[in-house]
This record gives structure tokens, sequence and C-alpha cells, in this order.
């Protein structure tokens, strides 16, 4: 086995000189670029007559850019067809220009906001996110769930129904922004489709459960966690019982699960109590633009 080439104490030094002016000029243009004075087609350019600048990391280069966290990131270099490992030096035309025309867009300055709508079965969550898909500048998004359909539900319109072999594919291609198990059936939701709508300005509403809330606070700093609560207990059991579609140790499951999910309320930034849907809506509403 061959061994390494010995390098001289000067040689090592030189090394070692290089990579700490390599790492500052990284650190330098990528902090142009997060202050706004560089913008990320002026960095291609500087790029190209920059062997330091080329051997960049794409994601890195990406996450400097405000409003880019990792989850978005890894949407946009999805879309582009890009691996994550690639380095400036080594896009195609085709990524390259990908690239430049999303950043042509005006999302930057007028990308949506996030809303997490949750609580307990039966408050009223698909209430409210049918009434706010009324709402202009809103975005409701569809989840995909694992469940059979009722029978008043439409393939796209309430949820997209994937087969268990469908589901798992999703999460190993991380095709989902999150996804939680739930009275033992899965729900995701899909991270394209709520990246599109905020780039284009709208204010996006994920209505999912509580453990898929949390997933979400963790991967998106900037969403807003909304709890619904019922005007009191009794408000709650009546409407569960009230429904068809479960059976009598359903509902006794759901009401038990319920009075855990109410505890819950502490660990979100908002909390509605769902007396009328009107009065919910403008709360969205508000802490949408806000």
């Amino acid at each position: 086995m061959s061994q390494p080439p010995h390098m001289s104490i000067e040689d090592r030094q030189k090394a070692l000189e290089l990579s700490k002016h390599s790492r500052q000029l990284r650190s330098k243009y990528k902090a142009l670029i997060a202050s706004g004075e560089l913008t990320f087609g002026d960095f291609l350019s500087i790029a190209q007559s920059e062997p330091t600048l080329q051997r960049m990391r794409v994601k890195d280069l990406l996450e400097s850019i405000p409003g880019y966290g990792k989850v978005r990131v890894e949407n946009l270099m999805r879309k582009a067809m890009i691996s994550p490992t690639r380095r400036v030096q080594g896009l195609g035309k085709n990524q390259r220009s990908a690239l430049l025309e999303h950043f042509r867009l005006p999302s930057l300055t007028s990308r949506g906001s996030l809303l997490v709508l949750s609580g307990p079965g039966g408050v009223g969550k698909s209430t409210v996110a049918k009434a706010l898909r009324e709402v202009p500048g809103f975005w409701v998004s569809v989840s995909a769930t694992t469940r059979s359909p009722r029978f008043n539900e439409v393939e796209g319109r309430d949820y997209f129904f994937y087969s268990n072999e469908e589901f798992d594919d999703a999460i190993r291609d991380g095709l989902f922004l999150e996804w939680a198990e739930f009275a033992g059936n899965r729900y995701g939701t899909p991270t394209a489709a709520v990246e599109d709508a905020r780039d284009k300005g709208l204010h996006v509403l994920l209505e999912i459960e509580l453990a898929g809330a949390q997933i979400v606070r963790a991967k998106a700093p900037e969403a807003k966690l909304i709890f619904l609560e019922p005007p009191s207990w009794e408000e709650l059991v009546a409407r569960l019982e009230a429904r068809g579609t479960d059976s009598a140790e359903r509902r006794a499951a759901r009401l038990t699960l319920a009075q855990e999910e109410l505890a819950a309320a502490s660990l979100f930034d908002t909390v509605i109590v769902n007396e009328r849907v009107e009065d919910v809506l403008r709360t969205l509403i508000r802490l949408a633009s806000s």
C-alpha cells in the first residue's frame, strides 16, 4: 500500500493558510448574499473566475439566501434535479437556468405565511379549513393518508388516498414536510405543493394532527402553530357523538384521546376557542398578515 506524500512544515503551513483563506472567502460571499448586497445571479457570474467559490456546495449557497431554510432548499434542489452534494462548478446548463429563473420570481419579498391548525378531533378544524378555502390569498394544503375515504370525500379535494406502499415510497423519497400516525392510519403533508403556494405569495394552512404540528415547528421555525379549542368539554362530546361515521367504540376512543390532546394546547403559539367560524377566520387572517 502506497504511503501519502510527505509534507514539509512549510508546505503544511501554506496548505493551512490556503484553507483558511478559502473559508474566509466563502463566508464573505455568503454574508453578502444573506444581507441582500449580492444576488444569486451575481454570485454565479463572480464564481466563474474564482475557483474557491466554484467548489462551494450548492446547498450551502442556497441556505445563505434569506428565507431559504433546509426544507425549502431541499425542495428547490429536487425540482431542479440537483444532487445534495453538487458543487457550483458541477451545475449543468439546465440546472443553472432553473435556479436563475427561480430567483427572478418576486417570491423573496412576497412569500406567504405558514399556519398550522391542530386540535382535538371534533373541534371543527375541517369546517374552518373549508371556510378558509374561500378567502382570497389563502391556500389550504391537502394531506395524503392511508385510511379509506369516507362516503362524502373526494380524491384530491379532501385527501390524497395512498396505499401503504405508496406512502412508504413517499417517506423514502423525502416528499413529506411532515407525516404522523393517528388512530391506526398515516397522514402526511406533501412538501412541494406547500412551497409552491408560499412562493406564489399565498398564505398556507395545514390542518394536521398534534404530532405533525411539532414536526413542522422543527423543520419550518417560521410556522405559526394554532390550537383550536371547543367552547366546552360538553360541546366537544356532543359533536363527537353526533358523528354518523364512527362506531360507539370509536367515539369512546376519540373522547379519551381528546382529553389528552386538549392538554397539549400550551405547546402552541396561539389558542383559539371555536365558538363561531367567522371569528376563527378573522383571527387566522390577522395571524397570517402579522
